[in-house]
């Protein structure tokens, strides 16, 4: 990654953050009990790695993802990137703030 990207990635997910606080991105990631895959699959949406990677990395099944991703992109909290139009989020969603969410839900 050069010094543009990382750049551009760190506006993202600072204006991600303002648009999208930590509680509202992980309702929107998580919507249901039981959803630490889904997690794991949005936080592998870097910009750099390939759909069908982060199906086998996450152990989801590929047209469950691609509809998960669809749904991240229309609620804007995904974006496609770059030529091979790759998931990027907007910005991880840490451990921490699941336990916190996973408690209080």
């Amino acid at each position: 990654m050069n010094t543009t990207e990382a750049l551009l990635k760190g506006i993202l997910a600072t204006v991600g953050r303002t648009a999208f606080p930590p509680e509202a991105l992980y309702k929107i990631v998580a919507p249901t009990a039981g959803s630490d895959k889904q997690i794991l699959a949005y936080n592998l949406c870097d910009g750099e790695t390939p759909q069908t990677e982060i199906s086998k990395k996450a152990n989801l099944d590929p047209g469950s993802l691609s509809r998960s991703i669809a749904k991240w992109v229309e609620a804007g909290v995904v974006i496609r990137a770059g030529g091979d139009h790759l998931p990027l989020h907007l910005y991880p969603l840490i451990k921490a703030l699941i336990k916190t969410e996973k408690k209080a839900g």
